[in-house]
């Protein structure tokens, strides 16, 4: 990472952006505001990596992201003395954009680690496993119609496509097996929902008006 601007240097993990999902960030930005970012708890003074709401959509579904997830070899406050330590090992995980060759990404990723470690240290990076993200094909003119009709019927609003962070592994494998397939891939994230928390629970008014999108979507392709 860029110490300062904290974006992966590594060409490799990169991957160009294509300009419909550009388009598409700057319409989620501009219907949600400040909460790309807001909807995270921070403590005070702690500012997102960028002021423009479009980029912070795009950071977090086409660029790839560095998070450190576990380490072990460090003792407990309580257990923690004057003393060195044999080894130190940590847990990386680096989401990287849709259409990367996730094989390349992970060898770069391994010579980039073990190149030049300070002091002459033994640094030892193992390639746990590489997930390739999946971009979903154009929508059909009459499905990209149904969609925001429905979301515009009951939710009051037009339909946006944002995209997620982290992918749900069998869709790459459903998109290449059926190349020409249109996908409407449901979930329900209401207010608080808390997804994948110990505390997590469905929204019904949320889950409701989901519902209706996606019955009026099923009615469309009926008409067709």
């Amino acid at each position: 990472d860029d110490d300062v601007t904290g974006v992966v240097k590594l060409p490799e993990l990169h991957a160009p952006i294509p300009a419909a999902r550009i388009t598409q960030a700057r319409a989620v930005a501009d219907a949600l505001g400040d909460s790309v970012h807001q909807q995270y708890p921070t403590h005070a003074g702690v500012r997102p990596m960028d002021k423009d709401n479009a980029e912070l959509v795009l950071n977090r579904t086409w660029r790839p992201m560095l998070s450190v997830t576990g380490a072990s070899g460090l003792p407990a406050l309580e257990l923690a003395g004057n003393v060195l330590r044999p080894a130190t090992t940590v847990k990386l995980s680096m989401r990287v954009p849709p259409s990367t060759h996730v094989e390349k990404a992970g060898k770069a990723l391994k010579e980039a680690l073990e190149r030049d470690p300070p002091y002459g240290a033994r640094v030892n990076f193992k390639l746990e496993k590489c997930s390739a993200g999946w971009d979903s094909p154009a929508l059909a003119p009459w499905l990209e119609r149904a969609m925001d009709e429905g979301s515009r019927r009951y939710f009051g609003k037009p339909a946006c496509l944002m995209g997620e962070g982290g992918s749900i592994p069998f869709m790459a494998m459903l998109g290449d097996r059926f190349p020409q397939a249109q996908f409407l891939i449901t979930g329900v994230l209401g207010p608080g929902a808390n997804a994948h928390g110990p505390n997590e629970f469905l929204h019904l008014p949320t889950a409701q008006k989901v519902t209706c999108c996606v019955a009026h979507v099923v009615a469309e392709h009926f008409k067709r």
